[in-house]
């Protein structure tokens, strides 16, 4: 009975997006030796997440790289895990065909303020309007014009042409030209009070459970598939091979810098309030 008291459970919360589910299959499904941790999952979707953080309610969690410059006094980012598209991104789209030229004169739907997506189309212009939808209800808001353009997150990126819209710009397209870097959506952070040997423990099983995804792609994605928002199989194929890829396994160096730059641009553009010190767990 005494070993019982040695499990220490570590809070772990990402959204139901099947590319995030994809990532934890492994762990979820308890199909991981986790050498006395117990992981307890709890899915949200990333706005409620973003706002979590600020209040440090989970040990490890998702968060959007623009939301993480408001907490990294309390979390470290975790060297895997991320949503980095590397030369494709966020999607704005119209009904009709608009030129970029004409941002400034457009009123957007965006899926949220603390959102990466938001935060890069800042960096490209500011004079634009906005109105917050939720991100699922953004393709219906440009479709019935109650607003000029729509930036697209989640798998409205795969599948917008189909429903007749027309793409403005490719906020990852755009970044690629001016950075050669990927950009980075959303991050997975840890709590840096766990402390570093624990904060290097959990890093490693989370790394693992990634791996573990890849390797048994078929079983993961059948998982993810239950999270899939009525997505057909081979969409949330697509979707997940865009946003789990070599980087989300690790960084590497053109990773992090992808995620230091856009924090140092948001700053620069006067976005982000304070400079943002970007530390990876080792």
């Amino acid at each position: 009975m005494e070993a019982a008291t040695d499990i220490k459970t570590i809070s772990v919360a990402h959204s139901p997006d099947s590319d995030d589910a994809f990532m934890f299959y492994g762990l979820a499904t308890n199909k991981l030796e986790t050498d006395g941790l117990k992981f307890e999952h709890t899915l949200k979707d990333i706005q409620s997440l973003n706002e979590d953080a600020h209040n440090g309610v989970f040990d490890v969690t998702a968060i959007s790289f623009h939301a993480y410059a408001y907490v990294a006094d309390k979390y470290a980012l975790l060297p895997h895990g991320a949503s980095i598209g590397d030369n494709y991104g966020p999607i704005l789209v119209s009904k009709e065909p608009r030129e970029k030229e004409e941002i400034p004169d457009m009123k957007i739907a965006i899926p949220g303020e603390l959102t990466s997506a938001f935060l890069a189309l800042r960096i490209y212009n500011q004079d634009f309007e906005y109105e917050v939808f939720p991100f699922d209800e953004i393709i219906d808001a440009v479709q019935e014009g109650k607003v000029d353009a729509g930036l697209l997150i989640h798998e409205g990126q795969l599948f917008y042409k189909q429903l007749g819209l027309d793409k403005i710009l490719d906020l990852g397209e755009w970044w690629f030209e001016e950075t050669e870097l990927p950009l980075p959506m959303g991050g997975n952070v840890i709590r840096r009070d766990l402390g570093e040997d624990l904060m290097r423990e959990v890093s490693g099983h989370l790394k693992k459970s990634i791996q573990y995804s890849l390797d048994n792609r078929e079983d993961a994605l059948a998982y993810a598939m239950q999270f899939a928002r009525d997505m057909p199989p081979e969409l949330a194929d697509r979707f997940v091979a865009m946003w789990v890829n070599k980087l989300t396994l690790d960084y590497g160096e053109r990773g992090q810098k992808g995620v230091r730059l856009l924090m140092q641009k948001g700053f620069e553009h006067g976005i982000i309030p304070h400079k943002v010190d970007i530390d990876f767990v080792e």
